[in-house]
């Protein structure tokens, strides 16, 4: 059974940078597929940035603004972590972020493909 943990959330102003963090246990890390959601209230739960398994590929969201390094997705294999870092941070923003894991991702942006979760960090973002 796969656990994930997140931490990192917190109280922000805009403009400000987080890191969140994932912790995984239970399977072999490198085999799953990870990635981050957000949920705001009253909001579906949506896309933020995914990793496959191994690291080979990246997706965004396109709010992630990748290009200009506003949120950027990495994971350490040797320590079965995942991580988000943000950056510019906007009231947008707000949210609770989750991680999630996924053995066979057909389609990585869509939550549906995701087997496990964690239970979320909050990410407060003022203005």
């Amino acid at each position: 059974q796969v656990q994930l943990v997140e931490s990192g959330g917190g109280l922000v102003q805009a403009g400000d940078s987080l890191r969140l963090g994932c912790e995984f246990s239970g399977r072999s890390f490198i085999s799953y597929t990870m990635a981050w959601f957000r949920q705001a209230p009253g909001k579906e739960r949506e896309f933020v940035a995914a990793l496959t398994w191994g690291g080979g590929s990246v997706y965004y969201a396109s709010y992630a603004d990748s290009g200009k390094g506003r949120f950027t997705i990495f994971r350490d294999n040797a320590k079965n972590t995942m991580s988000l870092q943000m950056n510019n941070l906007k009231p947008d923003d707000t949210a609770v972020y989750l991680c999630a894991a996924a053995s066979n991702a057909r389609r990585v942006t869509e939550r549906s493909s995701y087997e496990y979760w964690g239970q979320g960090t909050q990410v407060t973002v003022s203005s």
